[in-house]
This record gives C-alpha cells, structure tokens and sequence, in this order.
C-alpha cells in the first residue's frame, strides 16, 4: 500500500479520496490553486502545496509543478481523481518517470481507449458493437462535412481525446455543419490540448448505459454492473442510478461482457467505465446497443455503484495500485438496491442554465437514512468561474428504486444553498417527473420537457416581504434608509428612536427601493409597534410564505430562501456597471464572468441580428453571445483571452443605416 499520495485534482474529488486514503492509513497531500487556498480540501489535506493562480491551465494542468510537489513532500503516488490530467497518458508517464505510482491505468491502455477513434476500433475488433461513423486521420473541414453526408443527418461530432460532453456538438443539417465543428474543435483544444474530433450516426431516443470495470496487473477484470446515465443536457450528466431501470437479465450480460472483453484487450489496470448507447429507450433483450467509448478513469457517479454493491471503489484504485489482486473474483460482486444521484451545482436554470458564482452565504444538507453527500464547499465558500459549476452530489439509496426517488426528493426540499442560484428546483421537477418516475428514458427527455422543468414561479410575496423587512431592521445607512418617503408626519426620524415605532400620529409609511435579483423594485411599508411590515395585496400570502422561509444574511446583500427557491435583496447600487445596461439593443454584454474565448467580429462589421459576436467561456462551458439587433461593430472592448466580469461591455453597435 502506498504510504503518501498527492492528489492532483481539488473540490469534492480530493475530498473523497481523502476520506478513503486517511481510513486505509495513507497520507494525504493537497495541491491547490490560488483560487483555492481556503476550500475544505485544503484544510482536510495532511499537507499542502500551493500550485499557481486560479486558471487551471495555470495550476492544475500543470504537469511539473504537480511532480515537483510531489518531490518536495515524500508522496510516492499520485491520484489524478477524475477530470483535468486523470486521462492524460503523458502524465501517467511523467508519473512514473519520476518514481511514483500514477493511480490509473497504464499510459498505454490510456491512449489505446482513451481516443475514442482507436477505442472503437478495438471494440469492434472484440466482437463488440460499434456506432456507424467516421474516425479516421483526414481531419479537414472539407473532408468532414463530405463523411458527415455520407453518414446521413443527424451527426454527433465528438472530440477524440477526453469527454464529460466537452467538444461535443449534435449537427442536425449541412449548413450548420461548419460552425459546429469549430466551435467543437476550440472547446476539445481548451479542454484537452487535441482538437481532433470523429463524426458518429445518431441513435434514435437512447438510453446512456455504461458499465463499471475493474482490472488488477495479474490479468484480472470484473464488471461491478451498470448504470443509466440517460439524464443529460448538453451532454452533460445530470442525474445517474443504478442499477438501470428496466435492465433485462440477457441485455446485462451481453453489455458487461463486451464491457469486460473491451478492458481485457488492452490490459486494462484500475478503475474504468465503458459507455454504450442502446437504441430505441427499452432495455429488452433484443434492443439494438452500440459501443460508445471508455472513460479510462474513475467516474463522477461512482458511488452509485458503490452505494448498490457495498465497495470502495477508491480503496480498489490504491490496492491495485500497488500491485494487489482484485478483492473479488466476480461472482462475488452482486446488487443490492437502488442508487440514485444528483448533481446540484451552481446555475440558473430558469436563465438558460447560466452559471452562477459568488460566495455561498449559507449551505446545509439534511442528515437522512440512506443518503450520502459528496460537498467539495460549505458556507463561506466562493464559486468561482474557473472551474466547473458542481457544488455537491447527493446520492440516495434504497430497498427499491421508489424509495431511492422518496429520498432523493426529500434530500432536495431540505437542502439549503444561498447565494449562488442553483439547479435544486429544476432537479426536484426532473425526479419527480412521470417518465422519470415510471423510468421512460432516453438522452432526449430533458431537452423535450426542459420547458416545463425550468419554469420560473417568482417567490411568494410573502417571503419577499420577509426580505424586505429584514433589510430594514439591519440597515447600516438608518438616516437614509428609514427617512419617509411618503410621510404622515411632518417631523424627522431619529435613527437612536426604539424600533417600536411609537409616536403620537398615524403609523409612519415609506416607500422603499431594493433590487431584487438585480431588478428595482418599489415596497410599501408601514412602521408600527411591531416594527416595519410591507403593506399592499402583494403581502397577502406572507403567513403562509413566512412559515416556510428562510433569510440569510445580515448586510447587502441578503437571501431569500422558500421552496427550494431563492431572491438576492439588495440596496441599489447607482454606479453598478450593469445598472441600465440590460435592454439595450446596440450593447451586447458578458451574461457571466468568464474568459472571452472567441469573436467573431472586427470593428466595422456589418452584423445582422442574430449574428455571433463572440464567446464568452466559463465553467467548462460556452456561451456564445449574439446581436441583439441588425448595425455595424462601433466598437470592439475586449481581446481574445480576456478575462470579464458580469455585464462587462463586449461589443457596441451603431445602428444600421437605411443603404447597409
């Protein structure tokens, strides 16, 4: 067993290798970007080494500031978790040049599987069956489009190296063909350093299947059984359970089998998952499947398995690591239950899913039977735009896949997020939908229903009024933000008085402004014995709302928290850079912070509406900012490579002329 390891990789990842390391006796180094400096996983480490500024490309890709931090404490292993180096076989390599044990599998089976362009060769040359594509060296953009028509619309471009749906691009027609492939080929190279992509068919209303594979260097591989992945947008997971619904006895040992044979072809060592499609949404005997990909890594939703068949799938890495037989011969490795997880991260589904970042004011998670939460922040944590939007995974187990849904749905109601917007109510809405509920799945549910699961209901004016009085009583500017706006008296208001409100006329009114999630708004409020109270029907839910929200914070701004929903109070701010900002046609602005990673545009350009400007890109993901409306660039206020802020300016536009 190894004595040290560095864990190359931060968040809610360093965290649970941790917690498997520390209980096996193995000690635990962090490395941390400046970014990071104050996150759990710095504090839970055994030792620390900073790495770099926040930018990953800067830290945490950073292959020799990793070794030489590993050097200066003794480790003599690393783990690369999963996500940023874990599938680069030249790491693995520098790894092991170094004299330390990489926790993975080896650099060979890495790059054999990890490009899906050779893994799907080998796949078939196993026997297993493989999507109708196009993986071959020719990578011109001419040559692509000509083997995206003769594969027949839809396409999926995929990037070769990597996956977690970065450089993936769904192409349903030849005109769009071209802008989705360079803008898959600029996410792949930001994401992986290979802007290499392949072109598959598109399977008709999938089911995502992948299985859980495990080999040992004495020529061992076992499957620890599968798990749906079906619930995705944008090709990123969303929510995953195991074991898959609906799963036919013969339909799983044919797909775990070949997920066995496709390890066992290149030697595999370590934790892997191999990923299929299977065609048409049912998983009966006969349903048509197809060879996707191996992730050669361990997965973001492996406790699922671990939740169903009781292992540490951690404690596997490090044993075979260093050089142990499997724990278990495969008939050993059954099912017990059902497992389902939830990705709760930080966006705003009811704004297009844009991320969200900033401090997390508050942040609880209920202690339930058969629920496990992986959290990478806790309250006082920053969200930053530098790296993914994840906040915690909450996975819920059971006898049944009812009871696993029952307390997954209960574990969202009682979580408590303030500050970033999260994706909780969007989740509760997904689980709780009837082709979730009766597991009718395909990787197109959520895009058909997205509608419907994101949709905004505005919090109780109730709990807005609740707001709005707490604000009041913690105001720090009292001469400024108690004086009457619309009096019924005629004498001034002493900030020193008691908050009884007592005086000798009528009760005092006032009219206050505050922004609520950034926009003005006007409330009515009344001071009497019992201190501030907004008045008007706007309040008349506030008994029912009061009983079931909360407030967080005491200064500017504050949180509203009610129905797995949330509203940021705050005074106005007149010289915001984003105040008055919003509607304009002519400006076209950053909706996030982020890096602008692409435009479009050269001052002077005819544009028309609806035209791409530019891209701005931040956790993980690409946000392409388009013309409001038909001009010409007036002015260009940023460089590729810049980093923005929320509303930064990022192009002007003149208004079209009568002859353009």
């Amino acid at each position: 067993m190894l004595k040290k390891v560095l864990i190359a990789n931060r968040g809610e990842i360093a965290l649970r290798i941790m917690r498997t390391a520390r209980r096996l006796g193995v000690g635990c180094v962090a490395v941390c970007s400046e970014a990071d400096r104050a996150a759990p996983f710095v504090a839970a480490a055994d030792e620390v080494v900073d790495i770099g500024p926040g930018p990953a490309s800067e830290s945490y890709l950073r292959i020799d500031k990793i070794l030489a931090a590993a050097k200066a404490t003794g480790a003599d292993g690393i783990h690369p978790g999963y996500g940023f180096l874990a599938e680069n076989a030249e790491f693995a390599e520098a790894v092991a040049a170094a004299g330390l044990r990489f926790v993975g599998p080896s650099p060979q089976a890495m790059r054999r599987m990890g490009g899906k362009a050779e893994a799907k060769r080998i796949a078939s040359a196993a026997g297993v069956p493989v999507i109708p594509g196009y993986q071959g060296a020719t990578q011109t953009p001419a040559a692509l489009a000509k083997e995206a028509k003769r594969i027949g619309y839809p396409v999926m471009i995929k990037a070769v190296a990597g996956g977690g749906g970065r450089g993936m691009r769904l192409v349903e027609r030849d005109a769009d063909f071209a802008g989705a492939l360079e803008s898959a080929r600029r996410e792949a190279a930001a994401a992986f350093g290979d802007d290499r992509v392949l072109i598959e068919k598109v399977i008709i209303a999938p089911r995502h299947i992948e299985v859980q594979v495990f080999g040992d260097s004495h020529g061992d591989v076992v499957h620890l059984f599968e798990r749906d992945c079906s619930l995705q947008r944008r090709h990123q997971k969303v929510v995953e359970e195991a074991p898959a619904p609906g799963m036919s006895r013969e339909l799983r040992q044919a797909i775990t089998a070949a997920a066995v044979a496709c390890a066992k072809a290149v030697a595999y060592e370590g934790a892997g998952t191999v990923e299929f499609l299977v065609e048409g949404g049912a998983l009966s005997p006969a349903a048509p499947w197809y060879f996707i990909e191996m992730n050669t890594r361990l997965q973001v939703e492996h406790p699922v398995t671990e939740a169903i068949t009781g292992l540490d799938l951690v404690e596997w890495q490090l044993r075979v690591a260093a050089g142990e037989p499997l724990p278990l011969r495969q008939e050993e490795i059954a099912i017990s239950g059902h497992a389902i997880e939830a990705r709760l991260c930080a966006e705003d589904p009811g704004n297009g899913f844009l991320p969200s970042t900033g401090p997390i004011a508050a942040f609880e998670t209920p202690q339930l039977d058969g629920l496990r939460v992986d959290a990478g922040v806790e309250t006082g944590s920053v969200i930053t735009p530098h790296y993914d939007s994840l906040i915690a995974k909450l996975i819920a187990s059971g006898r049944d896949r009812e009871a696993a849904i029952a307390r997954l749905r209960q574990a969202l109601e009682e979580t408590l997020v303030a500050g970033p917007k999260t994706n909780t109510h969007f989740l509760h809405a997904l689980i709780s939908d009837p082709a979730f509920q009766g597991a009718a799945l395909d990787t197109g549910l959520i895009g058909r229903e997205l509608a419907r699961l994101t949709r905004s209901e505005a919090l109780p004016a109730g709990a807005i009024g609740l707001g709005v009085t707490h604000m009041l009583l913690n105001a720090h500017d009292w001469a400024e933000a108690l004086r009457p706006t619309t009096a019924t008296l005629t004498e001034s208001y002493s900030p020193w008085s008691a908050q009884d409100g007592f005086q000798l006329g009528p009760p005092r009114r006032q009219t206050v402004r505050l922004l609520v999630d950034g926009v003005a708004n006007a409330f009515n409020v009344e001071w009497g014995r019992g201190g501030p109270r907004v008045i008007g029907g706007e309040a008349a839910d506030a008994p029912a709302a009061i009983a079931r929200t909360l407030v967080i914070g005491d200064g500017n701004p504050i949180y509203v928290v009610c129905g797995m929903r949330q509203a940021s109070l705050c005074w106005p701010a007149f010289d915001s850079p984003v105040a008055g900002a919003a509607s304009d046609d002519l400006s076209v602005r950053a909706p996030i912070i982020g890096r602008v990673a692409k435009l479009f545009v050269r001052e002077g350009d005819a544009v028309a509406k609806g035209d791409r400007i530019a891209v701005v890109e931040a956790m993980k993901m690409e946000h392409v900012l388009h013309a409001h409306s038909a001009g010409r660039v007036a002015k260009l206020a940023v460089k590729e490579g810049q980093q923005v802020t929320l509303g930064a300016p990022i192009a002007t536009l003149a208004p079209a002329a009568e002859n353009d």
